[in-house]
């Protein structure tokens, strides 16, 4: 237990591997599990019934499992889970779930999570993600995977942003942002395809024109959204396997937007 300084404050019944190292003047309470390579930097609070994944890095000032900002919380022992290879930095605030919300607060794989970054209850964020200084996310957001939200970006409760959704600076969403997309603005609008990620990310020519295809189907058609729907399952059809599947994705999350889509 070397690499944990003498002024760290840790309970004996957290659970920490071996391995972990926690700097000075961190606390970390009884109802923590840290795994193996995990490194907590100085001034950390980690709290409540959380369980955090291998070789993380959570930097100075942050609270990490703390009780849910949610009136209806009555002392349930909800949970917050972190996986994997996530580099935390200084002042976020990451809360545990709700009872009401299903009882967890999670964020996936290698995500990098800047500064002042706030995770509400229940919300459900997935891998490969990058949220840039102050983008805030309202209690049961879900984020999924490959999702870029840019500094100063507020999401409100309940809302679901599909994957490799580019989220611009300062926007504020107050609905449902499907894959792909690319937006900005307050109140937010659609400004296309994110192009450049999925380039990044090795998707074909072909791919990314499927993408595009299915886009203006939704958003340039002048199809209301069952109309989208409808159409979106033909050009699926239609298509090589490895596009279909991404208009799939499209398609099916009209289905379970449930706040209405940014269009």
């Amino acid at each position: 237990m070397s690499a944990i300084h003498s002024t760290a404050v840790i309970d004996p019944k957290a659970e920490l591997d071996s391995s972990v190292e926690v700097g000075p003047y961190t606390i970390i309470g009884p109802h923590v599990r840290i795994a193996a390579g995990t490194k907590v930097g100085p001034h950390v609070v980690i709290d409540g019934h959380t369980t955090i994944g291998t070789d993380n890095q959570l930097f100075q000032f942050s609270s990490i499992g703390a009780q849910p900002q949610d009136k209806k919380w009555a002392g349930e022992a909800t949970r917050l889970e972190i996986g994997d290879r996530n580099t935390i930095r200084e002042f976020c605030t990451f809360n545990t779930g709700t009872v009401q919300g299903g009882g967890v607060t999670r964020l996936g794989h290698d995500n990098w999570i800047s500064a002042y970054v706030h995770l509400a209850h229940d919300c459900q964020v997935g891998s490969h993600t990058i949220f840039s200084n102050n983008a805030q996310l309202a209690g049961h957001v879900e984020i999924g995977d490959w999702v870029i939200m840019s500094g100063f970006a507020n999401v409100h409760q309940f809302c679901k942003i599909g994957a490799h959704a580019f989220v611009g600076m300062s926007t504020s969403l107050t609905q449902d942002v499907p894959p792909f997309v690319l937006l900005n603005g307050n109140p937010a609008a659609a400004h296309g395809v994110n192009i450049e990620g999925l380039k990044r990310r090795g998707f074909t020519r072909e791919q990314i024109n499927g993408i595009r295809t299915a886009y203006k189907l939704i958003y340039r058609s002048g199809l209301t959204l069952d109309e989208a729907k409808a159409a979106l399952f033909e050009e699926e059809q239609g298509s090589s396997p490895d596009v279909a599947e991404h208009i799939r994705a499209m398609r099916e999350f009209l289905g379970v937007a449930s706040r209405g889509i940014v269009r």
